[in-house]
């Protein structure tokens, strides 16, 4: 099975590469793969994130995700890459004066679906994250938790090859969380998607095989 992600002696760096983070790091992702990072706070695990959706490019080393060399890929190709990614982020990112629908098919606006395949994937998404009477109200009309859920169907719209996820159950409830695991455990084990997500636990309950990196000393390790 081939590689979504590739790193080979991977340094990431801030203030024009003199303030090393992650240094020489070597790894693979396989396509289906459920990958958890972890790591003491300020170790580099949401660096990492960044690099592998093209925000923050290697200061040395490869890293090649989806066949694209993102130490030299051009604007339109990371656009392009990204378009086969769903990202989840802890702090939602939502559009406040957008009603919760139109939020979930942001991936598919932007990719020129039909208001027709828009709607359609809006409501089987919402239906899905348990929010299916949602779709007319806006995000400050919804607990933290739903909004996370609002994010975790837009990240799954345009149904990703890769999965990014930076601490997505990290200000939760425990109903929210389990619905968002349960959501990326189906989307690896159905649909093939390659999930990473960074976090400070890997959830108790979990019942797919994953993989273990952790981040410290700048150095990135899996554990067996």
């Amino acid at each position: 099975m081939s590689n979504v992600i590739q790193a080979s002696n991977l340094t990431l760096a801030y203030d024009k590469g003199r303030k090393e983070i992650i240094k020489d790091a070597n790894f693979s992702i396989k396509k289906g793969d459920f990958v958890f990072i972890t790591g003491p706070s300020g170790s580099g695990k949401s660096t990492l994130l960044k690099s592998l959706y093209g925000q923050l490019k290697p200061s040395k080393g490869n890293l090649v995700v989806g066949g694209n060399d993102l130490a030299h890929i051009s604007r339109g190709k990371l656009q392009e890459l990204r378009t086969h990614m769903g990202i989840i982020f802890q702090d939602y990112k939502l559009v406040n004066e957008w009603n919760v629908s139109k939020n979930v098919v942001l991936p598919l606006m932007i990719r020129g679906y039909s208001n027709e395949i828009q709607e359609t994937q809006a409501r089987r998404l919402l239906k899905h994250v348990k929010l299916s009477d949602a779709g007319e109200r806006y995000p400050l009309e919804l607990s933290g938790g739903e909004q996370q859920r609002v994010g975790v169907a837009r990240a799954l719209s345009s149904n990703p090859v890769v999965i990014l996820a930076d601490e997505p159950t990290g200000n939760l409830d425990d109903y929210s969380s389990n619905v968002i695991w349960d959501l990326m455990e189906n989307a690896c084990q159905q649909l093939e998607t390659t999930v990473l997500v960074v976090t400070h636990k890997i959830p108790t309950i979990f019942s797919l095989p994953y993989r273990h990196f952790i981040i410290e000393s700048k150095g990135v390790y899996e554990v067996h």
